[in-house]
């Protein structure tokens, strides 16, 4: 569900800082909120306050929200500490793989376009060019042969 930004209550956090949040902000600008913040039916931040806090810094005055019925301090906080530790970060062999992965795949991607602008300029340059020389050429031939 879409909550106001506004609305949302931060309460004290287990984390004191954001952090930098630079490359978060960019991957919101670039493929949206992947994942929802966590809030109370009281509009209590329970997780997600990077995500928050760059939507906020973005200019957004919503935010996807999962709300579930969670009020109490330690059930909040049991949440938010969840969120955060359940965690597990990628290995480098893991994230290497991955981005060689996505750098195949955008080659790929990079071909197929180049492909694409090829075969239409190929059409504009040489077979249009040719197939109006031969409808030309037919249309002499059948005018000769036609007044023989």
């Amino acid at each position: 569900m879409q909550v106001e930004i506004d609305s949302i209550v931060i309460r004290k956090r287990i984390r004191d800082s954001v952090g930098d949040l630079s490359s978060l902000m960019e991957s919101l600008r670039k493929h949206g909120q992947l994942c929802p913040i966590l809030i109370n039916r009281r509009s209590v931040l329970i997780a997600g306050n990077r995500r928050l806090e760059s939507a906020r810094r973005l200019g957004w005055k919503r935010i996807n929200a999962i709300v579930v019925d969670r009020d109490s301090e330690r059930e909040t906080l049991e949440l938010e500490l969840e969120e955060n530790v359940q965690r597990k970060e990628l290995r480098p062999e893991e994230l290497r793989e991955a981005v060689e992965r996505l750098q195949r795949l955008q080659r790929v991607k990079w071909w197929r376009r180049a492909l694409r602008a090829l075969s239409r300029l190929a059409d504009a340059v040489v077979v249009r060019p040719l197939s109006r020389l031969y409808a030309r050429l037919f249309r002499r031939r059948s005018g000769a042969a036609g007044g023989r």
